[in-house]
């Protein structure tokens, strides 16, 4: 036995240290699919363990997970990577609730447990409607859902009618990543008037804004003096590598031009100008953060579900995009310079998008808390 235990790999033995714990230090799961997970976990684990004094298991495929370094001892770490591990993990899970950011449970590889009664839990990732950008019977198999606000449980409700399924536990819960980038943006002050970043954050798809007009984009930005951070999205990275490197090597050497492979750091996102999008959610998470308008590129938007058109409701990222933003067509980019320019003269426009903030959000600063009641209460209760 101990001969097998040495050649098992980290993520092998990580899971047998999860599986040994004893039935009461487990009843709390949460699962990290990947980096950005914790930016939806963080302000509802740290309301569990440090408010209401509960234990925690964090059980992450990120090997460099920041929650490593946490210091918190009601919070137990574990990496079980995304491979066989995961698998039987996910298999065999012991606890009363896991609660995770990844759709498609019971689709493919990642299943229900086989051998314990698990109420799981759903938290968004993003504030998109999410009958357009998950896919059919994405979150079909939780029994809880966290909703973002009144456009979830609608769209939730009409799915759970016209398809015939079991209703699930619907709580009117809030976004988590906006609650941490309100908090963060108390702590950063900047004088905007002298900034002149501009991030661009495109989806992913062969029609993104970077496919699309990318080059011509970046290339006006730098000749109208503005400097430039582009974050393209992680499939994109892995997807269009030779698209990529063609900007790399066209802007790579101007000094005002940034390529940033990984999360924007808070402080460079707190002191950026404005967004250029197109249908990314964090586009959404800009707006509503700093209260000032999104420059949308208006290339076609990519659709996980065919079935898109059985709920009737518009989704809400093109219902609401007029109202927090500029929609322009990927060959019309020659007037987005000068509107960046005039953006903070644009006070109607910070209102229309606070008052658009407060009827698509529920709980803004508060979805810890409600979500945290909700667990407890559930832990208690199961």
């Amino acid at each position: 036995m101990g001969f097998s235990l040495f050649f098992l790999g980290q993520d092998w033995k990580e899971l047998r240290r999860f599986e040994s714990l004893k039935n009461n230090d487990r009843t709390i799961v949460f699962y990290a699919e990947n980096k950005a997970s914790l930016n939806h976990f963080k302000l509802l684990i740290s309301e569990l363990t440090e408010k209401m004094n509960l234990t925690i298991c964090y059980v992450t495929s990120v090997k460099d997970d920041l929650m490593f370094a946490n210091k918190n001892r009601k919070i137990k770490t574990f990496y079980i990577g995304d491979g066989a591990a995961r698998t039987k993990f996910f298999l065999t899970l012991k606890t009363k609730i896991l609660i995770m950011d990844m759709p498609d449970l019971n689709s493919f590889h990642i299943k229900r447990s086989k051998i314990y009664p698990v109420h799981y839990v759903y938290i968004f990732h993003s504030m998109f409607s999410m009958h357009s950008y998950l896919r059919k019977g994405a979150i079909d198999n939780y029994d809880t859902i966290f909703c973002v606000g009144e456009h979830h449980v609608n769209e939730i409700k009409e799915t759970e009618r016209i398809y015939n399924l079991k209703p699930k536990k619907l709580i009117k819960y809030g976004f988590g990543r906006l609650d941490t980038l309100l908090d963060e943006k108390k702590q950063h002050t900047y004088d905007l008037t002298s900034n002149n970043l501009v991030l661009i954050a495109p989806s992913y798809g062969d029609k993104n804004l970077l496919e699309m007009c990318g080059i011509e984009l970046i290339d006006n930005l730098l000749k109208s003096h503005f400097k430039v951070l582009l974050r393209p999205h992680f499939r994109t990275l892995k997807n269009s590598k030779k698209l990529l490197d063609l900007i790399k090597i066209k802007f790579g050497d101007n000094p005002n031009f940034i390529f940033e492979n990984g999360i924007i750091p808070p402080d460079v996102f707190h002191r950026s100008l404005c967004m250029i999008s197109d249908w990314s959610g964090i586009s959404l998470e800009y707006a509503f953060t700093f209260v000032r308008p999104i420059i949308f590129i208006d290339v076609p938007k990519k659709n996980l579900n065919p079935n898109v058109k059985d709920i009737s409701s518009e989704p809400i990222e093109k219902s609401i995009r007029n109202k927090i933003g500029y929609v322009f067509s990927p060959t019309n980019l020659e007037d987005i310079p000068n509107i960046i320019k005039n953006l903070n003269k644009t006070k109607s426009f910070n209102k229309q998008i606070q008052e658009t903030r407060s009827k698509t959000v529920y709980n803004i600063g508060k979805s810890a808390k409600v979500g945290a009641e909700y667990i407890y209460a559930l832990n208690n209760s199961l």
